[in-house]
C-alpha cells in the first residue's frame, strides 16, 4: 500500500482546509479528491491521518481521523551551521540535511564567502527543507536561520554541548568524534574555508576544530559527510 501524501499546516483540528501551496501542489499535481486519504503535520512531531472530504476551487476540506508520534523523528538533537555556498550548493546541503535529520540549520557569511543570501533565497531554502521532510517522512521541518556573520553563528551554536568547527588546515581533529554525546553543532565554511583568524575566534567560544581527512572537500561534500559521521556516532544511521 502506498504511504498517503503528506501535507505541513499551521494548525490541526477536526477539520483543516488546505490552500495556498499545499493546495496547488494536492489537487493540480496529485489530482487528489474527495475519499482520499493523506497525513498532516504541523511540526509538534505527530502523524495526523485524514481523508478528503470536499474539494472546491482553491480549497481541500479535510477530516482529520487520529493521531499518532512519528518514528521517524531523531532523537539527537543536531544543528548545522554551514556558509553560504555558490548556485545552489546550500539547497543541496540543506536538503540532505533534513534528509539526516538535523534540527536546524543556519547559514553564514564570513571572511572566504562569496556568496550572498536574500529573503527570497532564505524562502527557498525553507522550501526545499520542507519538501525533503516529507520526502523522508519526518514529521517536523528544520528551522532556517541566517546569520550575517560567523561570530552571530557561533553564538548560536553555544546552546549544544558538542561543537565542531571543520578546517581543511588542521592536521589532526582535536578530540575523537568518539567521546562526543548530548547536543551537536557542527560548523562548516563555505568554498573559501576559515582563516586562522576565524578558527581562534571558534575556539574561544569553546568549539573543538576537527580534520575531515586527507583530501580537500568541497565545501558540500564536507558538510553532509561530517554530519553523516555524527549521526552515526549518535545512534541515527543504525
Amino acid at each position: 500500500m502506498a504511504t498517503p501524501h503528506r501535507f505541513f499546516v499551521e494548525k490541526i483540528a477536526e477539520e483543516v482546509v488546505l490552500t495556498g501551496d499545499e493546495y496547488r501542489h494536492a489537487k493540480d499535481v496529485l489530482r487528489l479528491g474527495a475519499g482520499d486519504e493523506v497525513t498532516l503535520l504541523d511540526g509538534s512531531g505527530e502523524e495526523y491521518s485524514a481523508i478528503v472530504a470536499a474539494a472546491t476551487r482553491g480549497a481541500l476540506t479535510l477530516h482529520v481521523l487520529g493521531h499518532a508520534p512519528s518514528e521517524r523523528e531523531p532523537r539527537a538533537d543536531v544543528c548545522l551551521l554551514v556558509g553560504a555556498l555558490k548556485g545552489d550548493k546550500t539547497e543541496l546541503v540543506v536538503q540532505k540535511a533534513t534528509e539526516l535529520g538535523v534540527n536546524a540549520i543556519g547559514v553564514f557569511s564570513s571572511r572566504y564567502c562569496s556568496a550572498y543570501m536574500n529573503d527570497n533565497k532564505l524562502e527557498r531554502l525553507r522550501r526545499v527543507a520542507r519538501e525533503a521532510a516529507k520526502q523522508c517522512l519526518r514529521a517536523r521541518v528544520p528551522s532556517i536561520l541566517y546569520f550575517e556573520t560567523l561570530d552571530m553563528a557561533l553564538d548560536a551554536g553555544m546552546v549544544y554541548s558538542d561543537k565542531l568547527f571543520a578546517c581543511e588546515f588542521l592536521r589532526e581533529s582535536e578530540g575523537g568524534i568518539a567521546d562526543m554525546g548530548g547536543s551537536y553543532c557542527l560548523v562548516v565554511g563555505s568554498e573559501g574555508g576559515f582563516s586562522e583568524e576565524e578558527f581562534a575566534l571558534a575556539r574561544k567560544k569553546g568549539y573543538r576544530g576537527v580534520s575531515l581527512g586527507k583530501r580537500i572537500l568541497r565545501a558540500e561534500t564536507a558538510a553532509i559527510a561530517l554530519l553523516a559521521v555524527v549521526m552515526k556516532k549518535a545512534g541515527e544511521l543504525g
